[in-house]
């Protein structure tokens, strides 16, 4: 057992952790942060990161553990089922044109520039949507309409492209939308669960054969980092909206984006797909 290499698994697994839920991108992080610890090869990598991410689903439906056992247990109800509904309208338009896009997007946009490009437009967006008037007409999730759901589902679309983050443009999409800021966090972390475990265990059907035993460890290390991490995170996101708004994650996207480009010229990252 190779101690140092469980410890960059803990560093990847904390950064999925962090980044997956907030709405920075958790892309371009973890592609950096792989590179600069020297963390696996390109394949081996692909799979840690797809096995890590679900310890980050995990997360969220361990912190929301109570209400989703209460919807699941009371499916019969006009209430849970609306609830149901929802997520599975703001589903829908991510999983219909990653199926259909996914391929170009991987081979067009999956490299420095459009990654970092993606980051500082995102940011921007951010500080527009911080300092437009908001108005809210969805306090809470329960008052959404499937109208609402749908165009968040269109908003999270939009983390097809690699940078944009899918919690940013989930959590964005809604504070446009009229949602409040704990609603459009609250739906933001729900919508992640079918969404990242489709997105999950696709990947892992498809990269099943790369899947090797000697990884075992370094893949349960990674994976903890990511579940603790994660939970951690959605809470600790959940208490900062109550007294801050998203402008800190704008800046940070602009120098983070940046330090992509300048990291891609110097030779630091060698991205690939």
């Amino acid at each position: 057992m190779d101690i140092f290499l469980l410890l960059k698994a803990v560093v990847m697994g904390v950064v999925e952790g962090l980044t997956e839920f907030l709405p920075v991108s958790s892309t371009g992080h973890l592609i950096i942060t792989g590179e600069l610890l020297n963390f696996l090869d390109g394949e081996r990598r692909d799979v840690f990161e797809i096995a890590i991410q679900l310890g980050a689903i995990l997360a969220v439906c361990w912190v929301y553990h109570q209400r989703l056992w209460r919807i699941a247990s009371t499916l019969h109800t006009r209430e849970s089922q609306h609830f149901v509904a929802n997520l599975f309208i703001a589903f829908l338009p991510a999983a219909l044109l990653g199926f259909i896009f996914i391929k170009t997007i991987k081979l067009y946009l999956f490299h420095p520039v459009p990654v970092a490009c993606a980051f500082i437009v995102g940011a921007f967006l951010i500080l527009w949507a911080e300092r437009r008037k908001h108005t809210v007409t969805v306090q809470l999730v329960s008052d959404m309409t499937w109208r609402d759901a749908l165009k968040v589902g269109c908003a999270q679309a939009l983390a097809l492209i690699p940078g944009t983050s899918r919690s940013g443009a989930t959590i964005i999409g809604g504070l446009l939308f009229g949602f409040s800021r704990q609603a459009a966090a609250e739906f933001s972390f729900f919508l992640a669960i079918p969404t990242m475990f489709v997105a999950t265990f696709y990947e892992v059907f498809k990269h099943r054969a790369m899947f090797r035993a000697d990884d075992v460890d370094i893949f349960l290390v990674g994976f903890v980092a990511a579940f603790i991490s994660g939970m951690f995170t959605v809470r600790g996101l959940l208490h900062y909206i109550q007294r801050h708004d998203f402008a800190a994650f704008a800046w940070y996207r602009i120098a983070f984006g940046l330090f992509i480009l300048i990291s891609a010229q110097m030779g630091w990252v060698h991205w690939g797909v």
